[in-house]
């Protein structure tokens, strides 16, 4: 196998690095289980790239990287623009070696057939692949890999919330509408999980209804509840998927708004750490706020769900563009703090897809809007609709 490098209208890269480039290449193969093939790596500035680009793409434009299949025992040729990954690299505050490196890594993947920008799932295993490589062979590992991880390309999520068909059923004091039902149904009209508040006053679920949706539902289960002893130790009986932290008034018709941490970081923590001990995974619903996720990451939470109750109430679109915007810097923020991002409050058919559309997160909970749904066209129909328009925001 050889790895030939050219180098065209550009300084050669010094020799050193070169060679530690090709040593690096070799490890890929290796990496990747994939026989070692020849490669060529033609090293270039913007305005060649940019003839490639025009000639064999049809667009008339630079690019950072470019990939060329070969054959059989030729795997094909990457062509980068260094001038443009010096440029990229000091705007992303990177090291210009892991970054070259990173360009390397995405043309190899191209030639091996991963593709960012076809289906719903390629994209995400393709960076799948590119954060495997670089945790192997970058020198400053935490930049690169921060920088990658926040192309985050993995589908949304979505998890629904069935308190309002127990809503329903209360309202006559009677046996039906049956969340359980509600709940499998969901399920089969593409629900990644089921969530259910079990409220201090249950005045919608009950213990019952929790305890048989643990048993029957084949994804996870989330349940959310407010810090109480008593719900604490049924949480930790049942075991959920992950526990849900909420800020819950008696008195309110729904939960208003995030948890307020300040003063209260050393009280959530020991919760978050007696549920974790016995397997449970716990997210904490906060306001957007970046002060609120600094104090979450104190609280050892694996999770944070994004309160969009203020987007989903905006009355005017300079209001909803404006709450738009303090959700995507949360949701960064929240990605680079470690969190895995969750969002949910107020979402409906009309108001998803913006919000859908942000890359950081990775899970929607949703309730009263497809219930609603639900009562015209069924549950099943009801959660595909919503799961259809989270899927379009991002394929």
């Amino acid at each position: 196998m050889s790895i030939n490098f050219q180098f065209l209208n550009i300084t050669p890269l010094a020799e050193e690095f070169s060679q530690t480039l090709k040593k690096k290449i070799q490890r890929i193969f290796k990496i990747l289980h994939r026989k070692r093939k020849d490669l060529t790596l033609v090293f270039t500035n913007d305005k060649h790239i940019q003839v490639y680009n025009r000639i064999y793409l049809n667009r008339d434009y630079p690019t950072n990287v470019l990939s060329f299949g070969g054959n059989h025992n030729y795997l094909g040729d990457v062509i980068i623009s260094v001038e443009r990954a010096r440029e990229e690299a000091e705007q992303y505050k990177l090291p210009f070696e892991d970054y070259l490196l990173a360009l390397i890594v995405h043309g190899i993947l191209h030639l091996y057939n991963y593709d960012h920008e076809k289906g719903l799932y390629a994209p995400w295993l393709m960076l799948k692949k590119e954060i495997e490589l670089m945790e192997e062979l970058a020198e400053n590992k935490e930049p690169i890999l921060n920088f990658l991880k926040r192309r985050e390309y993995m589908p949304a999520k979505l998890a629904v919330n069935v308190d309002h068909v127990a809503t329903v059923r209360e309202a006559r004091k009677t046996y039906y509408p049956d969340p359980v039902h509600a709940a499998v149904l969901a399920e089969l009209g593409g629900a990644d999980g089921i969530v259910v508040h079990l409220r201090l006053d249950r005045r919608h679920i009950k213990e019952r209804d929790v305890e048989i949706i643990r048993e029957v539902v084949k994804k996870k289960l989330i349940l959310e509840m407010a810090i109480d002893k008593s719900l604490i130790e049924f949480a930790k009986r049942i075991k959920p998927y992950q526990v849900t932290l909420v800020p819950e008034r008696v008195e309110e018709i729904t939960t208003e708004g995030g948890m307020e941490l300040e003063g209260r970081v050393s009280e959530v923590k020991k919760v978050v750490k007696e549920l974790n001990q016995t397997n449970i995974k716990v997210s904490l619903f906060l306001n957007p706020e970046l002060k609120d996720l600094e104090l979450a990451k104190k609280t050892g939470a694996q999770i944070v769900e994004l309160h969009t109750g203020m987007y989903a109430e905006a009355k005017t679109e300079e209001e909803r563009l404006k709450e738009l915007e303090r959700l995507e810097r949360a949701a960064h923020k929240a990605k680079e703090l470690g969190f895995i991002v969750h969002a949910g409050h107020g979402l409906n058919y009309d108001n998803i897809g913006p919000v859908a559309a942000i890359p950081e997160i990775e899970e929607f909970s949703i309730g009263h809007s497809i219930v609603g749904r639900a009562i015209m066209v069924g549950m099943k129909e009801a959660v595909r609709e919503m799961k259809e328009l989270i899927l379009r925001a991002r394929g």
